[in-house]
């Protein structure tokens, strides 16, 4: 193992490494000089993980106490990062019990100390009338508190970033509905906070002198009601003012089947969440601050954590669902393997044919599309979408392109402008036609395990608000003529194309 100037790196094992702050938090914690040991119940979910080679990985599950043995062999810090949210009914009682075992396989192993996530509770509201979410959260940390082990409990709100299920309901309600009749508890008050807060004050958790064994309050400095937040979310992304209307015959079970009906979060997640929003969950202290310093200008405020959050669209990295495979600039950014319903909706039309051709050949037709060339497709399509755009105020078609046969990045194409060439490979084409909502146009050559050639073509579009759904499923009928025959055409010119003269 590498050693620092001040001898051994303390080891550091986390639980839900998979999970949506286990997979932000391992980075960091590598980031801050600490050896890292994953565990996780099948360790071939962590093989996307872009620090997966980094890290020793193990199998454990937190409900086998001998599983659990191993993974605490040689642990300074150990980071609790499951819960049963979402697994059915029962899911207090395995929480529990696996909250016992992780902290008595804890004090056995001789692990400095334990650091555990959990939720803020109302103050004053007797826990039997929690919801059952936050209620079976209090006893874990009450669990770990216990153990004999020294602990810190984390307690936070909603935690505002791209993959958190808390946020993602909050995005995709604000955005598919610009009227909605709500629930009463859009009227509750909440302190969210920020991811980037949340791991940075977990990373220094594992600092901590051995005396500390309490929870802390985590939150950011802005508290607002749900209602508050959703018109903050619209104004922030840009979406027109929310028409919010809350009435008090939706009950939290019915909000839940609501939420579930009108976003992609699962429901099994969606309803423990949304019944935990009748309560009021707001910092009483701040005393973490004590142990790990706020940054200059404090914790990022709501506004703030929203741009961090919605800042990968406005980047367009659509290598992936949203971003690159790589570990992401900051906690707030998507990762590759978050849940497929949390970043937004990326709707998708994808075309793939072989070609007996040489790539090369392929790849000339490619890099000439657009202008004089056209798009390989229905013409009157695309000439009607480009007056159509101008009538808006858009570019239109009328740019054409600045060399008939070559493209480089930045070149304007019609109304595509070039993101992206990987000569022989790729041509990425972002749109500038007005749209609601950005899209890209991918089209590439590779190679098959046979060794053919395959061309491959992707069209992206990101709804902005209910207006971009709309469009999307508005123009669909008409893909497969305009997307199926521009794949169709677009192989059909390269294979009829004569070869390139070799002078």
């Amino acid at each position: 193992m590498k050693e620092s100037s001040g001898g051994t790196r303390p080891r550091c094992l986390v639980t839900g490494a998979t999970g949506y702050i286990g997979g932000r938090l391992v980075p960091a914690l590598l980031d801050a000089g600490h050896r890292v040991r994953a565990a996780v119940r099948d360790p071939r979910r962590l093989r996307d993980h872009p620090w997966a080679d980094r890290v020793e990985v193990v199998a454990a599950d937190v409900r086998d106490a001998g599983s659990v043995r191993a993974a605490m062999r040689d642990v300074d810090v150990a980071y609790y990062l499951v819960h049963a949210l979402g697994s059915g009914p029962g899911f207090e009682e395995r929480d529990r019990e696996a909250a016992r075992i992780f902290g008595e396989q804890a004090r056995a192993a001789g692990v400095g100390r334990i650091v555990y996530l959990g939720a803020l509770t109302p103050d004053g509201v007797p826990e039997r009338e929690l919801s059952p979410h936050l209620r079976s959260r209090a006893e874990v940390g009450r669990v770990l508190l216990a153990s004999g082990v020294p602990t810190a409990v984390l307690r936070a709100a909603v935690v505002i970033g791209s993959g958190s299920a808390s946020f993602e309901i909050l995005r995709h309600l604000t955005e598919r509905l610009p009227v909605m009749v709500t629930p009463s508890w859009v009227r509750t008050s909440i302190q969210p906070v920020a991811v980037r807060d949340v791991i940075r004050w977990l990373v220094g958790c594992a600092g901590l002198p051995a005396e500390v064994n309490r929870a802390f309050d985590i939150g950011g400095p802005d508290v607002l009601t749900y209602r508050d937040m959703m018109r903050r979310y619209a104004e922030v992304a840009g979406l027109p003012h929310r028409l919010i209307l809350p009435v008090p015959v939706l009950t939290p079970g019915l909000s839940g089947l609501w939420i579930g009906l009108v976003t992609p979060v699962p429901p099994s997640i969606a309803r423990p969440l949304a019944e935990s929003l009748r309560h009021e969950v707001v910092c009483r202290e701040h005393d973490i601050a004590r142990y790990v310093p706020d940054p200059p200008g404090g914790a990022l405020g709501f506004d703030e954590a929203l741009r961090l959050a919605l800042r990968r669209i406005k980047e367009a990295r659509v290598d992936t669902r949203w971003s690159s495979a790589s570990v992401p600039g900051a906690p707030s950014d998507p990762l590759p393997t978050d849940p497929d319903w949390s970043g937004g909706t990326l709707y998708r039309d994808e075309r793939e044919l072989t070609v007996p051709v040489a790539p090369d050949a392929l790849w000339r037709v490619i890099e000439g599309v657009g202008g004089e060339n056209g798009w390989y497709s229905f013409p009157l399509a695309w000439a009607v979408r480009g007056r159509l755009d101008r009538f808006v105020g858009g570019v239109g078609l009328r740019r054409g392109r600045r060399d008939r046969q070559r493209l480089r990045v930045g070149d304007s194409l019609d109304f595509w402008r070039v993101e992206e060439i990987v000569p022989g490979e790729l041509l990425r084409l972002r749109a500038e036609m007005r749209l609601p909502g950005p899209a890209w146009l991918d089209l590439s050559v590779t190679r098959d395990e046979r060794g053919r050639t395959v061309y491959r073509q992707r069209a992206l579009f990101h709804p902005r608000g209910l207006l971009g759904h709309v469009y999307w499923w508005s123009v669909w009928p008409f893909h497969a003529v305009v997307f199926g025959g521009m794949a169709r055409n677009i192989t059909a010119a390269a294979r009829s194309a004569p070869p390139r003269s070799a002078g």
